[in-house]
């Protein structure tokens, strides 16, 4: 094996981009638990905005156009999700699990007519006089937009939370509906809000594959990314940046694994490849979680 032939550089700022398509799920996620819901359709809805994002994207020419598409067919579909589970009251983990298996096989039928066609190009975005800082600059200074909109977006949530009335609003439902009911907030109309901002941000990750990472559709792509932003949420104990402390380790042990395969490991190539997903495992084992919202997953009836 040689290990030379590893860049630590482009090995550090692969991560970012490795890190960005779970980070956009798993801080949606995050806002719709911390509003006492678990929606379990992460992975649909991802697939459902990957497959959306590069329609639109395709037929516009435009890759922004393509993540706005993608933001709302991940929202439609988590919409149907809350309407099941909010008003219809049916149980959260079927639901979310059914959505799962809707999201893949609406993919797999939208996305038909667009294999092997790439989509528009992304162009990165270099951070000006910072981008050219030694080391640093090509690491965290030159890529793509959408990486720092993740970034911005865990800011703003976690602002959110802690610095607003409205994230106070959204904690107190989360963490006790009835109480929240009493005092006379809408716990429903602010669960669904929720559910819709986590489905447009499970969207602009899955778009983020089909877009950029790999830019071009494939069945299936997201391959269990929707289920590890959900593994992340819990570790980070519903906490934004610790959360982002999650996707970055996920990211940094997927562009590990591939680059030790490209420096020929004598490791069995099944076994690096299910390398980010056993130190998911590991990592969710021995940290404590934090408590999680007092009502997730609970149905709330409102006429109690």
């Amino acid at each position: 094996m040689d290990l030379s032939a590893i860049n630590p550089i482009l090995l550090l700022a692969s991560l970012m981009v490795a890190a960005t398509p779970i980070l956009l799920a798993a801080i949606g996620e995050l806002v719709v638990e911390r509003a006492g819901v678990l929606n379990l359709g992460v992975e649909g809805m991802m697939i459902t905005g990957a497959v959306c994002g590069f329609i639109v994207a395709v037929a516009t020419g435009s890759p922004w156009l393509g993540f706005l598409g993608a933001a709302v067919g991940g929202a439609l579909l988590s919409l149907l999700f809350g309407v099941l589970t909010q008003f219809l009251l049916s149980n959260q983990v079927a639901t979310g699990l059914a959505l799962t298996l809707f999201g893949l096989g609406l993919s797999a039928l939208m996305g038909q007519s667009y294999r092997g066609i790439r989509a528009p190009a992304f162009p990165t975005w270099d951070v000006p006089v910072l981008s050219d800082i030694p080391f640093v600059g090509p690491i965290v200074f030159q890529h793509d937009p959408m990486v720092y909109l993740g970034i911005g977006i865990v800011a703003g949530v976690w602002f959110f939370l802690n610095r607003t009335r409205a994230g106070l609003i959204l904690r107190a439902v989360g963490e006790n509906h009835d109480a929240a009911h009493a005092l006379g907030y809408h716990v429903r109309r602010t669960r669904m809000l929720a559910i819709m901002f986590g489905g447009a941000c499970a969207g602009l990750g899955g778009a983020y594959l089909s877009l950029v990472r790999v830019p071009q559709w494939t069945e299936g792509m997201t391959a269990g990314a929707g289920w590890i932003a959900l593994a992340i949420v819990v570790f980070a104990g519903w906490r934004p940046w610790r959360l982002l402390l999650g996707a970055y380790l996920f990211g940094g042990v997927t562009v590990l694994q591939l680059n030790l395969q490209a420096a020929g490991a004598r490791v069995p190539v099944e076994y690096l490849s299910m390398s980010p997903y056993l130190a998911t495992i590991a990592v969710l084992v021995i940290m404590s979680a934090g408590r999680a919202p007092g009502s997730l997953g609970r149905i709330f009836h409102a006429a109690r």
